[in-house]
């Protein structure tokens, strides 16, 4: 089996040391790096399955790395590591392409399992893939291939970033179904608390965009004061 590689970002080498120590002892393959230009390198040369970002770094901080490693791949899950908690700093973190987000300090076993967590949403580890089933799920004119990770509307291939995809693989599973933005915090970004913010609502947004784009037949609809639903217009 192919080890997982892993690019960790922190200009403390203490944590850079500790985390990578611990890593390899997990089995994975590490790369560090101590600022956000040595990161970019080594981002597209290593290709890792997963990066660590901290976000108070100097030169260039993790959000605007984040950002960067965005324009060059926007599947790659990306965990933030900070000592800002506040759910503003959460927000910011997931709206500059973050996946997941974790407090300083923090114990290793809960970064191990939101790392497996995000390899798991990202890819079926260690599954052959001649033996997965077809995962086709199909509502309206609108077809999720969740073994290829390929979206189609009306034949028309779609690009979703990782996060816009899981929202949408949420909203045809729960087709009809009116789903909270606390159901939809929970499932998509593993966030079991009221955050008090817009991010549910800004990647519906940006999903809508996508989704909705160069037709009269809406598929995500608002309702009012209880959350959103997939379904097809009964107008």
């Amino acid at each position: 089996l192919n080890r997982m590689k892993v690019l960790l970002v922190d200009d403390e080498p203490d944590i850079l040391e500790f985390l990578d120590y611990n890593l390899k002892k997990e089995g994975f393959d590490v790369f560090t790096a101590a600022d956000g230009v040595e990161a970019l390198r080594i981002s597209k040369k290593s290709q890792p399955d997963i990066i660590i970002l901290d976000i108070m770094m100097p030169g260039m901080n993790g959000l605007e790395l984040c950002k960067e490693i965005r324009k060059q791949d926007d599947k790659v899950p990306i965990l933030f590591l900070t000592a800002l908690g506040t759910s503003e700093n959460v927000v910011v973190g997931l709206e500059a392409g973050g996946d997941d987000y974790l407090v300083k300090p923090f114990k290793f076993i809960e970064l191990t399992a939101r790392i497996k967590t995000l390899l798991r949403r990202t890819d079926n580890i260690g599954i052959n893939e001649e033996t997965l089933p077809d995962e086709i799920f199909r509502f309206a004119d609108l077809e999720i291939n969740d073994k290829t990770k390929t979206v189609k509307r009306d034949d028309r291939e779609l690009s979703l970033t990782s996060t816009e995809y899981r929202l949408l693989l949420f909203f045809i599973k729960n087709r009809n179904r009116v789903l909270s933005r606390a159901d939809i915090l929970e499932e998509v970004w593993g966030v079991n608390f009221d955050m008090g913010t817009n991010v549910v609502d800004v990647y519906v947004n940006y999903l809508r965009k996508k989704i909705d784009r160069e037709t009269d037949s809406k598929l995500i609809h608002t309702v009012i004061g209880m959350g959103y639903v997939l379904k097809q217009s009964t107008d």
